[in-house]
C-alpha cells in the first residue's frame, strides 16, 4: 500500500529494539496514553516508510512490544531499529479547540511580547513538570522555553505558524 507523496505524515513513536526470537519489536510511543500508538495504522517505518500492520501488541513490563505483518524473525526486525514510526495525519483525530499536536508546533516562529524572534520550534521535551520548547535560531543555537499556557505561552497561531511568549530576551542571553 503506497501513500501519495503529498500525504502529511506525523511521527508517533520509534522502534527501539527487539523482543524475543519471533521478530517482535520494542516500541517507544510519543502518544498519550502510550498504548494509543496501536490505534493508528498503518505504521510507516524505515527509510522507505514502508507500511506495516500491527498484528499483535502487549505491555512487557514497562515497555510496549509489537508484532508487525511481514516481520517474523529478529533479522528482519533488526532492520527497523532506530526508525521513526509515522502515520498519515488523516489517521489522527482532530484535536479539541485550543489543543494541537506537538508536530503542529514544529517550525513555528517563536516571538516574545516585544516582538523579538527567538527562532523556530525544533522540538519539544517532556520533562514531567511541564513541556519545554527547543527553539533554534538562524545560527542553530538552542533556546529552551517552557511551554506553559497562559503564564509563558500567550498565543499559538497555527495558521501563521507563530507562538507568542512572555519571555524576556535577557533570560536567553549568555
Amino acid at each position: 500500500m503506497a501513500l501519495p507523496e503529498t500525504a502529511e505524515q506525523v511521527v508517533i513513536g520509534r522502534v527501539i529494539g527487539l523482543w524475543g526470537v519471533q521478530g517482535w519489536v520494542r516500541i517507544y510511543s510519543d502518544t498519550q496514553p502510550p498504548d494509543a500508538i496501536f490505534s493508528y495504522q498503518p505504521w510507516l517505518i524505515g527509510p522507505g516508510q514502508s507500511p506495516y500492520k500491527v498484528l499483535d501488541w502487549r505491555r512487557q513490563g514497562p515497555r510496549l512490544v509489537a508484532r508487525l505483518e511481514g516481520i517474523d524473525d529478529p533479522d528482519r526486525a533488526s532492520a527497523l531499529i532506530d526508525s521513526e514510526i509515522l502515520v498519515p495525519r488523516a489517521c489522527l483525530p482532530e484535536p479539541d479547540p485550543g489543543r494541537f499536536y506537538w508536530s503542529d508546533l514544529i517550525g513555528a516562529r517563536v516571538v516574545n511580547l516585544q516582538d523579538h524572534v527567538f527562532g523556530a520550534v525544533h522540538g519539544l521535551i517532556e520533562t514531567g513538570a511541564n513541556d519545554v520548547m527547543d527553539i533554534r535560531d538562524e545560527t542553530g543555537r538552542s533556546v529552551l522555553i517552557p511551554f506553559v499556557r497562559d503564564q509563558v505561552v500567550k498565543q499559538v497561531d497555527l495558521q501563521s505558524e507563530r507562538i507568542v511568549v512572555d519571555w524576556p530576551l535577557e533570560w536567553t542571553e549568555e
